[in-house]
């Protein structure tokens, strides 16, 4: 499955996309019903795609956030807000700098963007005896395997023989494993201080892959739309509802390993499409052609129609994993309508440069090829 962190790595538009700190820091404030026991909160990362909500969150809940990044990606989008603490280091490189991490205490880190065992290890050596709770997001794409729906966090992750690859055509296949090889090293450092967050498929404001936002862009054009097999199940979430998860979690100090993705009951493409549809107030129509249809016209799934996998064989259970685990752990969900329209909203803040350039989905002539090669063999 595809890696979200490669194809954020690619952009550097979401900093103004992403709207003004302080407006967002506002409305968080307001959905705040309760402040917990203020944390020392460490985030490796922060500025990308779901650090942002996690830090705007975390604040109006009355945390004290630290961030701790190149300083590249949206520089200054934190600037002027208070309980925040800025520090410039790089991980990428062999070892890592780590400098300005050598003095502060935390209650806990959240360790957003590795991809790379060694960054865990050397994170860990670096923030030795001043961290309290360890928390690592990583990917359901750690799993072995993605045939069985309804699997839960006890299944089988993938493994690798090459751990130490970095960069260069062996990364991209490897993201998997190479994701559980650093849940590994996050248990070994914190041994009983570890939480390990596995999303799925994550969307909604921010997101720049445009895997999921190629639909309700689509939907919104009209027309015909083609679409995958209506039964076919879909699990996504939305940014800010792991993101503020998250720091539930870090609050509570929930230890362990926990699915994150869709709420966990079948979620299918035609409801996905139909309710975006309604959302928009769109008048666009559905032609969902069969799998079978689809992959002999080398239409690929989760690229060329995002966020569909095939309901068969090896991605039978790929959205269905369980994640009642985290529903007990406190993990909620906003009306899939919400998403839809602020997923719309963040794409018409784009350029128009950018918005004609979606990184996911069908461009419309090859749509048209494809649908008019489904009605000929229909007869």
């Amino acid at each position: 499955m595809a890696t979200r962190r490669t194809f954020l790595k690619a952009s550097a538009l979401a900093g103004g996309a992403l709207g003004a700190a302080h407006s967002a820091l506002a409305r968080a404030a307001e959905a705040v019903q309760s402040k917990p026991k203020p944390l020392r909160i460490l985030i490796l990362g922060g500025t990308g795609f779901i650090g942002p909500h996690q830090v705007r969150y975390a604040v109006a809940r009355g945390h004290q956030v630290t961030l701790f990044n190149r300083g590249r990606t949206n520089p200054g989008l934190f600037k002027g807000l208070s309980n925040i603490d800025e520090r410039i280091g790089d991980r990428a490189p062999r070892p890592g700098n780590y400098d300005s991490l050598k003095s502060g205490e935390w209650d806990v880190v959240i360790d957003n963007p590795t991809t790379r065992p060694r960054w865990v290890r050397e994170a860990a050596a670096a923030l030795k005896g001043r961290v309290k709770h360890y928390v690592f997001i990583s990917t359901i794409s750690v799993y072995a395997s993605h045939d069985t729906p309804g699997a839960d966090e006890t299944a089988a992750v993938a493994t690798t023989t090459t751990p130490d690859v970095e960069e260069g055509p062996q990364f991209l296949p490897l993201y998997g494993p190479l994701k559980a090889l650093a849940e590994q090293e996050a248990h070994k450092a914190f041994p009983d201080a570890t939480t390990i967050i596995r999303p799925g498929l994550i969307v909604g404001v921010g997101d720049t892959t445009d895997r999921f936002t190629y639909w309700p862009v689509r939907i919104a054009r009209g027309g015909e739309v083609l679409a995958p097999p209506a039964a076919d199940p879909v699990q996504i979430i939305d940014a800010r509802d792991l993101s503020e998860w998250v720091i539930r979690c870090c609050e509570a100090r929930h230890l362990g390993v926990f699915n994150a993705s869709g709420e966990g009951t079948r979620f299918t493409v035609g409801q996905m499409l139909e309710q975006t549809r309604a959302a928009l107030g769109s008048s666009a129509t559905f032609t969902h052609a069969t799998t079978e249809f689809l992959l002999a016209q080398k239409v690929n799934p989760w690229s060329d129609l995002p966020v569909w996998l095939p309901a068969e064989g090896a991605t039978a259970g790929a959205q269905l994993r369980s994640v009642a685990k985290a529903r007990a752990a406190g993990l909620t969900y906003r009306p899939f309508a919400d998403t839809v329209k602020e997923t719309m909203a963040f794409y018409q803040q784009q350029s128009e440069e950018r918005k004609a350039q979606l990184r996911a989905g069908l461009s419309a002539e090859r749509e048209a090829a494809v649908l008019a090669a489904w009605k000929k063999r229909a007869g």
